[in-house]
């Protein structure tokens, strides 16, 4: 049986992590790596030292790995502004390819990415393995089968992104405009952001965000944020995140006519109320009445399969075993979400419209990149991630 060779572009703490633990740990059935890449050779070496795999090889140029002919697709996991570039090179070839979250940094990149690959015939995916997890799978499912009603209210706190000053000082590029582009809205958030819109099954029409800039770590970019949200049925919302406080929080409820959906401590809760409360308020004669409720826990099919179910989705898929999960064009509703975000924080909280102006975001990120301080990173170190792809994604 032909199985799909993988390249693999950027060695840090992800790439590795995927030739390391899932391609030698023989999580990939359809898929090895023939071919890897980075352009520091000393995380070349620290792979090359710990892989079981002594067939790859490898590159310090990714172009000369794209045209090696060695490679049926291609894992990009490079630093975010990258990852446009790479996948448009990776496309431009025919190669298929799986690109690392974010799609990128500001949505006109990824436009521009997505534009290439709607005419192209390689397949292009996004790493949204939060995406796999049977609960929020579940959740997708109540609320777009009618299971609440009307939405009411989206609320997320998630503040267990707790990260030391080791962490940001561990690359160079990590925590500055000019490397990375942003905070934990663009490196530990962008999961939530993209299932917040996928969950809900849109994005909100407007937000506000209010946003903390190394508030508390020795950082740039920001490292708190509470953002609100407004749909087009004036429903609203309320996302909280950090990465300085412990112990933190992950609750994640969608409140609706019908009741209300509770995501906590990998728990989904179903509080189903016994009529609509908007017929209810408009029929019953009782000024302090209320619909009965009944609390469900949710079954699911206890099925969480991560990065392991996206990479083997995704070579089932060329090998014409499954449709695909996830489709790479979907990575732009969570940048463009992030950017109103960030666009709104620097604004003093001002109201910001979606679609963001694209072009208005990247000027003032521009601004930003020209007065980004230089930083010295650890640029060799490679942490170890494994046991860290719950529902949390740590990267």
């Amino acid at each position: 049986m032909k199985k799909i060779r993988f390249g693999i572009i950027g060695l840090g703490n992800q790439g590795s992590a995927y030739a390391l633990q899932f391609f030698d740990g023989g999580k990939i059935e359809n898929g090895y790596v023939s071919a890897m890449c980075d352009v520091n050779p000393a995380k070349i070496e620290f792979v090359k030292s710990r892989t079981t795999n002594k067939s790859a090889v490898y590159f310090t140029d990714y172009i000369e790995m794209l045209d090696s002919g060695l490679c049926d697709a291609v894992l990009v996991e490079t630093p975010h502004y990258f990852h446009p570039e790479m996948v448009i090179a990776c496309l431009n070839r025919s190669i298929h390819v799986i690109c690392e979250k974010p799609a990128g940094v500001y949505a006109g990149q990824v436009r521009e990415m997505n534009e290439v690959a709607r005419n192209k015939q390689a397949k292009f995916a996004m790493m949204f393995n939060q995406r796999t997890n049977c609960v929020y799978r579940k959740m997708r499912e109540i609320v777009l089968s009618g299971g609440i009603g009307e939405l009411q209210r989206v609320n997320w706190i998630i503040t267990d992104w707790y990260r030391t000053q080791f962490y940001y000082d561990t690359g160079s590029w990590r925590a500055t405009w000019a490397g990375e582009g942003g905070g934990v809205l663009i490196n530990q958030c962008p999961h939530q952001l993209d299932l917040v819109s996928w969950v809900v099954g849109k994005q909100p029409s407007f937000v506000r965000g209010f946003c903390k800039y190394g508030k508390w770590h020795d950082i740039e970019v920001e490292d708190e944020v509470t953002a609100f949200f407004r749909y087009d049925n004036d429903a609203t919302g309320v996302f909280v995140t950090t990465t300085g406080e412990t112990p933190g929080t992950n609750r994640f409820e969608i409140s609706g006519t019908k009741g209300k959906l509770l995501c906590e401590n990998e728990e989904l809760k179903w509080y189903k109320n016994s009529s609509d409360s908007l017929v209810f308020s408009n029929t019953v004669q009782q000024s302090f009445a209320r619909p009965e409720c009944e609390c469900e826990i949710v079954k699911t099919d206890g099925k969480n399969t991560q990065h392991v179910g996206i990479i083997n989705n995704f070579a089932n898929s060329l090998l014409g075993k499954e449709e695909l999960f996830v489709e790479g064009c979907e990575g732009i509703a969570g940048v463009e979400l992030m950017n109103a975000i960030e666009l709104s924080g620097w604004q003093d909280g001002a109201e910001v419209s979606l679609p963001v102006d694209e072009k208005l975001y990247l000027s003032e990120l521009n601004k930003r990149r020209a007065a980004s301080r230089l930083k010295t990173g650890y640029d060799n170190s490679v942490s170890d991630t494994s046991g860290t792809y719950g529902s949390r994604e740590k990267k």
